[in-house]
């Protein structure tokens, strides 16, 4: 047999053979040690060898925890029970707020039973498969989610009250729970919610336009572990492992489908936090080799260079990357197939211009997408320094496929404060026909996203506007002369635009600030907008429009504003 843990001592590799109760300590242990490590440095895998294990072990998922089978499907790895609950906010147990169960994901395995995945921003749930039914909240608690992808729930989805949610390439029997901004993309037939927008808050999408699911890690006794990399799809439907693969085991072909394709794991390099640096890490990347990331915090002092075409770069278990001297975290060239995944992203103590650098515009990737899965940003909050950044991610490069992104400017932790943890913008899209799946982007000082290029998608965005403006003085755009930042800028010179599945809050907490409008974006006839919500959290009022002049106000606590679809620069009713 392979040698069955390759990966050191921050990750976790079980067999059904294991001593079941030798199973469920270790990951007791682990939620006892994660389950309230908000702001931790402890980063950790947990890999599950295909087979049946015993039905005593709970899946208990803390932060900076991934869990993950080692099948080529979900139904190879069979597990009974995953509890992720939200008891430890409070003093009060009985409060099961979920919207700080943020980094932390499940991915390729089979739940035989019910499943409770409480949780926000920053989590992916992707490739399970539900024998009962999931829970998106603990005890209607509230929750700030949320994603998932290529999944299969036999019974209901309950969301509880989760604030927003995208459900792509999904199926499930039916979805229960409504609050804002609910988004279903590319689910099985039959999975649509039948109420719709504007009497419910769901959004249905029919198919996923352009999608290749994210790649995983495998493991045979032949071959030994490799990193799958799936085919792109267009138009899909469903879940790749049942519609996807039912086609190819019948010999149908499909244009709409490439090929899926295997990296052995000698093609990587393995990184470990406590041995590499960032030079280390790019002589790997110089000779060609992908980038296998373990666990832990990876303190960088210069950028990491990713130059070649088709370079995977892989984070297990939340593994972060983290900007020590003023320099990025990685830029890439404007190369094909170029894929990073499962990646955390620490601002440091010297101001960086960015995080994250994908290409230039100067070709185009239709055929062979750059793909960015399950990338979370993060500037402040942590006890060690104070995080500056100007901007956290940079895209450059036209065709990219981005699927789940939660870009934070912390509103809470350690050495957080208007002038502490200073960043202008979120993330800055420069390339033409990018497509960005469940973007979330928050409290940064100025715009939370700028879209500057052209043909853009982008399916259900969560954003809330900084909570700590000092005055408005302080808090003026277009040279002082218009109150607040918006959340969603659309450059002037856009021309073609597609926004579905919009949610935009506000809180300004210290103090009574306006934001005058929630999205700006250009007069043009391609540049539209469908479901579009703000809401008032909390605080001092508000925000004042939806989209330049259009739609109501919002300056009442819970208070929320609605635009069903926006077009050449007006409301259509």
């Amino acid at each position: 047999m392979h040698e069955i843990n390759p990966f050191g001592s921050r990750t976790y590799v079980f067999t059904p053979k294991d001593d079941p109760d030798e199973i469920s300590r270790v990951l007791d242990e682990l939620w006892a040690k994660q389950e309230s490590a908000q702001f931790d440095d402890e980063r950790y895998a947990v890999y599950f060898m295909p087979g049946t294990y015993d039905e005593s072990i709970t899946l208990r998922i803390g932060f900076y925890t991934q869990v993950a089978g080692l099948g080529k499907k979900p139904s190879d790895t069979k597990l009974s029970s995953l509890k992720v609950d939200a008891r430890w906010l409070a003093d009060d147990p009985s409060n099961h707020n979920a919207t700080c169960n943020f980094w932390r994901g499940i991915e390729n395995i089979e739940i035989d039973g019910d499943a409770m995945w409480a949780v926000s921003q920053a989590t992916f749930m992707r490739r399970v498969d539900v024998e009962g039914s999931l829970y998106l909240h603990d005890d209607y608690g509230w929750a700030s989610g949320g994603f998932i992808a290529d999944t299969h729930v036999r019974n209901m989805i309950d969301s509880g009250s989760q604030q927003q949610w995208l459900t792509r390439n999904s199926s499930f029997g039916v979805w229960m729970g409504e609050n804002w901004n609910l988004v279903f993309m590319g689910d099985a037939e039959g999975c649509d919610p039948k109420d719709t927008w504007p009497g419910k808050p769901y959004t249905s999408i029919k198919t996923t336009p352009v999608i290749a699911e994210k790649p995983y890690l495998c493991y045979d006794e032949l071959s030994g572990y490799y990193v799958v990399i799936l085919g792109l799809i267009k138009d899909a439907v469903g879940t790749t492992w049942e519609a996807v693969d039912a086609a190819r085991e019948a010999g149908q072909t499909d244009d709409h489908v490439s090929a899926d394709r295997s990296i052995p794991l000698t093609d990587f390099y393995i990184a470990d936090p406590d041995r590499d640096s960032a030079w280390s890490i790019n002589k790997a990347l110089e000779k060609g080799m992908n980038i296998l990331f373990t666990p832990g915090i990876y303190k960088l002092n210069d950028v990491l260079k990713v130059d070649k075409s088709g370079t995977v770069l892989l984070g297990m278990g939340l593994a972060t990357l983290r900007a020590m001297d003023g320099n990025a975290c990685i830029e890439t060239a404007d190369e094909d197939g170029i894929i990073i995944a499962g990646l955390l992203f620490d601002a440091g103590p010297k101001e960086s211009r960015y995080l994250l650098k994908v290409g230039s515009t100067d070709k185009g990737h239709a055929d062979d997408p750059i793909r960015l899965y399950d990338l979370f940003f993060r500037v402040g909050g942590i006890e060690e320094y104070i995080a500056k950044t100007d901007a956290c991610v940079i895209l450059n490069s036209h065709d990219i496929i981005g699927d789940n992104f939660w870009v934070w400017r912390a509103d809470h932790g350690d050495n957080v404060a208007w002038d502490m943890n200073t960043a202008r913008n979120g993330i800055v899209i420069n390339g033409d026909r990018n497509s960005l799946y469940a973007l979330m982007v928050e409290h940064f000082r100025e715009y939370q996203t700028i879209w500057n290029g052209n043909e853009g998608l982008c399916v259900m965005y969560q954003s809330e506007m900084p909570y700590d403006v000092p005055s408005q003085e302080e808090w003026m755009s277009h040279d002082g002369t218009v109150n607040g930042y918006a959340s969603f800028k659309v450059a002037d010179e856009v021309e073609t635009f597609t926004g579905i599945g919009i949610g935009i809050y506000s809180y300004h907490r210290d103090t009574e600030v306006e934001a005058y409008s929630a999205m700006e974006v250009p007069a043009a006839k391609e540049v539209k907008f469908h479901n579009i919500c703000d809401v008032m959290l909390s605080g001092h009022p508000g925000i004042t429009h939806i989209v330049n002049d259009s739609g109501d106000a919002v300056v009442t606590g819970g208070s929320r504003a609605l635009i069903t679809d926006y077009a050449d620069g007006k409301e259509i009713r």
